[in-house]
């Protein structure tokens, strides 16, 4: 019988009920008691939702990171937040965003710390806390939350496998602050993990998921050696242990994945299915191979006839040694269909979320062991649904693709260089040296949530919609007039979030009512549902950004998302190429700029926060991905005339190995996050003589801590020493829509008289 389980499920609740619990404890306004039972209840809810499987993930759950989470299973707890007494979930949060509930801050003495650095999770919108090591890095186990959890699950009787981040992957997105080699570290680590599993099978565990996602990407012969070391001495592990990796294909890592002495390998059949046929012919006869059949990042429904034509050969010859599941974690997609109400109806036909995934799993198994016989109604009802996507009218528009035909390269060129261009803006703007800046948003308050809710549901109309948007753009204006920025910005209180509000305004889009996905802590986002050809149909900010204009004779930057951007963080169509679904956004988005343009709006921002994140995970592909993704970029900007200033934000991101095409992009001015990783980001202009201009984020938006005048100083005095002063510019590292205002305040008013300061001192 074909054995069905999951990786991994969405922790943060159909409702965002951990978003909610965990933003109130952390305002004080509940205990640390309340928010541990909360994370109780979902996890028994979560449990109980996938009990028609095999095999059910645990330890998937956390109140911030699994990598976070890891760090602390495997003792490895930055010295900074050791010497404070209090609760470990505490701690947690102390790394996470520099401080916890403030009850419990001030119980312990505590005011403050540095958060850890995060980035992104592989080429996902997930963000992790980037393991801290070093060569004197230590490892000890501590085993409390997983135990806490199997007590859990073994009281509701459910048979649960452990899920834990492998120690090649751990070492792999960990980053030493000394220079030392990562894999020093092995020797340390892995009786760590050996003393977790004999723990975990001592409480009765049977099967444990170590994920190695690492394994899909490119792996040079020191590191294959370290998987085989690494594994060789857990050989002996009384658990048999399903080594899982996933996001793409194991490639030239498949012999390498077969030999280690494992039960069983999970594959991802979504990215890696050609990997299969070769690992049929290597893999040891007694190897469980587990098949990840439902794709784990994205929203459609899985065509279960089609996989079912490829699948059923592999189960006449597995036999019991095939498992399916998942191609990786649901944690990157929402909970629920069924609680969308309003969803259109043909569209949602077309749409599975995690519960609706886990059925179809479900009925893969079933037709697999009992043949298609036994669930054929549900076999020609989703062949149906498939059908009928395929062939929609709302899918293909012929005007975008005649608009697509007609993309030459000269679209994507600005008139000069930019020296020439700088020397053109100069005048026009007016801004003093190390000018000061935001990335966009400003801080989304309830009254602000309120209106917009209000709107959506019919309660007040437009008018009084715009004229209270309009209060929060003239009280946003004012702020920042008193506070003495250069550069101002309208606050984007008309925005619910940075993908959502464009996609709302494009055709070609549609949006769930439920469809959260977690970010990184308690930030969610619900990406919008890219499911035909895209089209602007009218401007989307122009009102808006000339209105705040109006309100000031300092320049107002224009905010728009990128086309990429706004493709990497939707729900996209797997019908074509990303590129053309991309390129199709490059000439709605170029549009609005052009528009913004010839409202006088003389700066204009076009976020690109995901860049990176789309690149594919071996680097043998990335150039293909660039050229495609700078050339939608600069199509989207480059239309403007040379007085135009064009700038774009990239955040959270490893960009040093594709600085390169960042340059290429030919923005006039590029702001990016370097803030938690203390400018290290920026030792990248050592040795790449970036040409045009740069804001280096010296504020930490994802921490409520307030950054000091001498710290913002001291971090710019870094990049001076790598970037010309005349092209530095002052910033935080992202938006301030997470913030609230008591904490924006003071610490724009240090980032403005650091500027004011480092203006004299380099005078």
């Amino acid at each position: 019988m074909v054995k069905k389980h999951n990786l991994g499920y969405p922790r943060i609740g159909a409702g965002r009920e951990l978003k909610i619990g965990l933003e109130a404890y952390w305002k004080g306004k509940s205990s640390l008691k309340e928010l541990k039972t909360l994370g109780a209840d979902l996890r028994r809810r979560h449990w109980r939702d996938q009990s028609g499987l095999d095999l059910i993930p645990l330890g998937d759950f956390s109140f911030y990171d699994q990598i976070l989470d890891m760090s602390f299973t495997l003792g490895n707890i930055p010295e900074r937040v050791k010497a404070y007494s209090g609760d470990m979930l505490d701690t947690c949060f102390r790394v996470a965003r520099g401080r916890s509930a403030p009850a419990a801050d001030e119980k312990a003495g505590f005011s403050g710390i540095n958060a850890g650095e995060m980035t992104k999770w592989f080429d996902t919108n997930y963000h992790y806390i980037v393991p801290e090591l070093s060569a004197d890095t230590g490892f000890t186990l501590d085993a409390s939350r997983l135990l806490q959890e199997l007590a859990e699950v073994k009281s509701l009787g459910i048979t649960a496998k452990p899920v834990i981040t492998g120690p090649l992957s751990y070492l792999s997105l960990g980053k030493t602050k000394d220079g030392s080699d990562k894999l020093d570290l092995l020797s340390g680590i892995v009786p760590v993990y050996g003393e977790l599993l004999e723990l975990l099978a001592g409480e009765g565990v049977e099967w444990v998921q170590i994920d190695e996602p690492v394994l899909v990407t490119e792996l040079d012969a020191e590191w294959k050696d370290a998987f085989r070391r690494a594994y060789d001495g857990l050989k002996e592990s009384p658990v048999k242990l399903l080594l899982t990796s996933y996001f793409g294909r194991l490639g030239e890592n498949r012999e390498l994945a077969a030999e280690l002495p494992v039960a069983g390998l999970h594959l991802d059949a979504v990215n890696g299915r050609d990997d299969i046929e070769s690992l049929l012919h290597i893999l040891p006869s007694d190897r469980i191979l587990s098949l990840g059949v439902i794709n784990g990042r994205n929203i459609w429904k899985t065509d279960l006839n089609t996989v079912l034509d490829w699948l059923e050969p592999l189960a006449e010859h597995l036999g019991d040694r095939l498992w399916i599941a998942p191609s990786c974690s649901l944690l990157h997609v929402p909970a629920d269909l069924e609680r969308e109400e309003k969803l259109d109806g043909e569209i949602k036909s077309w749409l599975a979320f995690a519960r609706q995934k886990l059925e179809e799993l479900s009925l893969l198994a079933a037709a697999l062991n009992l043949g298609r016989d036994a669930v054929r109604d549900e076999l020609d009802s989703n062949q149906e649904a498939v059908e009928a996507r395929q062939n929609s009218p709302r899918v293909r528009n012929p005007a975008v693709r005649e608009a697509l035909a007609g993309i030459r390269p000269e679209m994507g060129c600005r008139k000069s260089s930019y020296p020439v261009r700088a020397a053109v803006q100069a005048p026009l703007l007016k801004l003093p040296k190390f000018p000061t800046t935001t990335i966009g948003s400003y801080p989304q308050t309830p009254e602000i949530r309120r209106v917009r809710r209000q709107f959506r549901t019919g309660k007040i109309n437009r008018s009084e919609y715009t004229d209270a948007i309009q209060r929060e753009i003239a009280r946003c204006v004012r702020e920042q007039e008193a506070l003495g920025l250069d550069v101002l910005v309208h606050g984007e209180a008309e925005r619910n979030d940075m993908v959502e509000y464009f996609g709302e305004q494009l055709d070609g889009y549609t949006f769930s009512d439920f469809g959260w996905v977690q970010s990184y802590g308690s930030r969610c986002v619900k990406p919008p549902i890219l499911f035909g050809d895209i089209s602007r149909p009218k401007a989307m900010t122009v009102d808006w950004i000339t209105y705040a204009q109006s309100l000031t004779d300092k320049p107002m930057k224009g905010m728009l998302t990128g086309p990429v951007t706004i493709l990497n963080w939707s729900f996209v169509r797997d019908d074509q190429p990303r590129s053309e679904s991309c390129r199709q956004l490059a000439l709605a988005i170029r549009k609005e700029v052009l528009d913004l343009e010839k409202a006088g709006i003389r700066i204009i921002q076009i976020d690109e926060a995901a860049l990176r994140e789309g690149l594919p995970l071996r680097r043998s592909e990335w150039q293909e991905y660039l050229d495609w993704a700078v050339e939608c970029f600069r199509i989207t900007a480059n239309g403007v005339a040379d007085e135009t200033q064009i700038h774009t934000h990239m955040c959270y991101s490893e960009f040093k190995d594709i600085i390169a095409s960042i340059a290429d992009m030919d923005a006039d001015v590029i702001t990016i996050e370097t803030s938690r990783s203390d400018m290290d980001l920026l030792d990248v202009f050592d040795r790449f003589n970036y040409p045009n201009g740069i804001g280096p984020g010296v504020y930490d938006i994802h921490s409520p801590n307030i950054p000091g005048e001498d710290h913002i100083v001291a971090l710019m005095k870094q990049a001076a020493r790598r970037i010309p002063e005349e092209r530095l510019w002052v910033n935080p590292d992202c938006g301030l829509k997470t913030r609230q205002w008591e904490e924006v305040i003071p610490s724009l008013t240090n980032m403005v008289a650091a500027a004011r300061r480092l203006r004299i001192e380099t005078a």
